[in-house]
């Protein structure tokens, strides 16, 4: 657990969770599966180059990929190919990070509704998420919003659907993209680190970083019940 900072105190009355790196572990699939791809048509594709395109929109990250491979590389065939190979990576189901569950209870036993707010489409969230999907009060997913992360849309949409002033939702996010799409909705956020690290943007952006799921329902576990204020301890 990261060092602990000066305590805030927090209104929180509801959470929107980020999917993909937060809820299940599918961003090291996708990583390990779009290098394989590359190399087999005799490209490289950085590290650096694949973790701009972390909480991105399929746009937006093919975007990202054009910029780097070139207009002339086929990118239908491309995302094709990683797609077909992600889903057949994940086909018995993707797993949950850990802590996911305990949090779930904990905001369940705390009458604290819950969404989803992300990138990927209903479809992939209905496949991963199939456990525990009739958990949350609502889904929001590609074209459910004008603009995707890191524009608030996403977020805010899951706010105006909860009927909670997005200033008292609480955003978990792993992703920089997703930290810039919450904080612009208003939202206080943290940040729950999966493969990029906070920087000192995100650090100004969250509330807390906190390691994992687990950190945080044990904040959210100390800091009363129902919607009174809520403290919360920063780990920096």
């Amino acid at each position: 657990m990261r060092r602990a900072g000066p305590a805030l105190t927090l209104n929180v009355e509801a959470v929107v969770f980020d999917m993909d790196g937060l809820l299940i572990d599918t961003e090291r699939v996708v990583r390990d599966v779009m290098f394989e791809v590359a190399r087999e048509r005799g490209r490289d594709l950085p590290l650096e180059v694949f973790l701009r395109m972390v909480g991105l929109t399929d746009d937006a990250s093919r975007a990202v990929s054009a910029e780097h491979f070139g207009e002339e590389f086929d990118h239908d065939a491309f995302g094709a190919e990683v797609s077909r190979r992600v889903r057949a990576e994940l086909a018995v189901g993707a797993t949950l990070k850990s802590g996911v569950i305990e949090l779930l209870d904990l905001l369940d036993a705390r009458g604290l509704p819950y969404a989803v707010a992300t990138s990927s489409s209903h479809e992939t969230v209905g496949r991963h998420l199939a456990a525990i999907l009739a958990r949350f009060a609502t889904i929001v997913a590609a074209g459910d919003y004008a603009r995707g992360k890191p524009s608030p849309d996403p977020f805010l949409v899951a706010a105006r659907r909860m009927a909670i002033d997005p200033g008292r939702c609480l955003a978990l996010e792993d992703s920089h993209n997703g930290v810039r799409a919450a904080h612009a909705a208003g939202m206080m956020t943290i940040m729950v680190p999966d493969l990029l690290e906070p920087t000192a943007e995100m650090r100004g952006l969250c509330v807390a970083v906190a390691e994992t799921l687990h950190d945080v329902r044990d904040l959210l576990a100390v800091s009363g019940r129902g919607r009174s204020p809520r403290r919360f301890r920063a780990f920096r």
